[in-house]
């Protein structure tokens, strides 16, 4: 079957793309946003890429289209596909009934941390030979692609809120009905789609509600809004995870920066983890796989031994150089809280050494100017914040200045690498800061300081 996906260089799509091609489809794809490392990943799995949406771009006659939930009527290809009465689906409609039927799904949802706890989670099943199946939002370094379909009765998948396609409006992870279900947190995002917080608690209530009555739901204890959708109605057991507390799965910190921890499990000393990674929200993150993996049979032992070999994901606090005293790193930032808690489990790592952070607003919700006053306080632990404003940003990025001293406003890529230029002379950790490609800024500034 020749299946074409618009859309195809988003995380989500891309993954599907893959796992469509190792089913043994012919695959093809268009975008207007083709640049590395979906595109690389693509082109190595010998997928067809057409740059720009074009209804010629459907002149190869595909059997069925996959239509992304970034495009919307207007867009040239999509009114073709529905004047030339071709088959089409949501991306988690074709997933959930060409992948995931008969499979031990294990969701992972939540506002922040579901690319890192699917990675993880997939990585302790890897390592004790289960050989799952999975499609992540990112490219797990331990795996080297983001999605695939694997030789195994389980299937872990990243299960984003956001909805599913223009004639689908359900959020993505109702389609996909896991067995284990892990809720890392909720806030609010997606403003372009969610008018309020308590609509997207609806669209969790909704996930639970597909969760089996022996299946599994993990949780932090503390997190306010997932337990008020929890009290919406619960039909599953649901584990409690805490850091310092007294939750059923506990994680006691050694280090301050999240580097080292005891993980308990009923008050009982399971092992400790040992690993690279930094920051409170890694540890909730770890304590979930640990916890999902216990729920499919893999000891706590085991999933600790194997975090301690866990690699992250590209664009996850990757450093991507080391230049003249000056550390450069690549986060896929999209939202406050995760600039900030990523910020501190730097500054808990590095003490009083220099960070800047460089942010590009590029999500829906920062974009609209939602969270002015918590993006502010979320560059807290940097000693400079340098703020990207391109022409077309709808508000002021100015008025972030009004809740914090140390931001700077830039309007081209220009200034902002002539400033870290000038402010590489004192060395300290650079953070770029983007859920994009940042203008080639990554690239750029290592030239320029080189």
């Amino acid at each position: 079957m020749h299946i074409h996906i618009l859309g195809i260089c988003g995380t989500f799509m891309g993954g599907l793309a893959v796992i469509a091609r190792q089913l043994g489809h012919q695959v093809s794809g268009s975008d207007q946003n083709v640049y590395p490392p979906m595109s690389t990943q693509l082109e190595q799995q010998g997928i067809v890429l057409m740059e720009g949406y074009r209804a010629e771009n459907l002149d190869g006659k595909p059997d069925l289209v996959i239509i992304g939930n970034a495009l919307s009527r207007g867009n040239p290809e999509v009114e073709a596909v529905l004047n030339r009465g071709l088959r089409y689906v949501s991306g988690p409609q074709w997933l959930a009934e060409h992948v995931l039927q008969d499979k031990w799904v294990l969701g992972v949802a939540g506002t922040h941390g579901k690319t890192t706890t699917t990675s993880m989670l997939s990585w302790i099943l890897e390592h004790q030979g289960f050989n799952p199946g999975f499609l992540i939002g990112g490219i797990p370094l331990n795996f080297g692609i983001s999605a695939r379909l694997g030789e195994s009765d389980f299937f872990v998948i990243e299960a984003d809120e956001y909805d599913s396609a223009f004639f689908d409006k359900r959020s993505k992870f109702v389609h996909y009905r896991p067995r284990t279900a892990i809720l890392n947190n909720l806030e609010y995002d997606h403003a372009d789609i969610f008018p309020d917080l308590d609509a997207i608690k609806k669209q969790f209530h909704h996930l639970v509600r597909t969760v089996p009555g022996e299946g599994l739901i993990i949780s932090p204890e503390c997190d306010a809004n997932i337990n008020d959708v929890l009290a919406m109605g619960c039909w599953t057991p649901v584990a409690k995870t805490s850091i310092n507390s007294d939750a059923q799965w506990n994680a006691q910190l050694i280090n301050s920066d999240g580097s080292r921890f005891n993980v308990q499990m009923d008050n009982q000393e399971q092992g400790c983890v040992e690993w690279s990674l930094t920051g409170e929200h890694n540890v909730y993150n770890a304590l979930s796989a640990i916890v999902a993996a216990k729920h499919v049979g893999i000891l706590p032992k085991d999933a600790i031994a194997a975090l301690g070999r866990f690699k992250n994901v590209k664009r996850r606090m990757e450093v991507i150089a080391s230049i003249n005293g000056v550390t450069i790193y690549d986060d896929f930032a999209h939202h406050p809280t995760a600039i900030q808690t990523t910020l501190d489990g730097l500054r808990k790592q590095v003490g009083q050494e220099r960070i800047i952070a460089i942010v590009e607003p590029r999500s829906n919700t920062m974009r609209l100017g939602v969270h002015t006053k918590t993006l502010a306080e979320s560059l807290g632990n940097a000693d400079m914040a340098i703020i990207y404003q391109p022409e077309a940003m709808g508000w002021d990025l100015g008025e972030l200045k009004k809740y914090a001293g140390n931001i700077e406003i830039c309007s081209s890529l220009d200034d902002i690498i002539n400033k870290l230029k000038f402010e590489a002379r004192y060395g300290g950790h650079f953070v770029l800061m983007s859920n994009g490609s940042f203008g080639g800024i990554y690239q750029r500034l290592q030239d320029e300081l080189n």
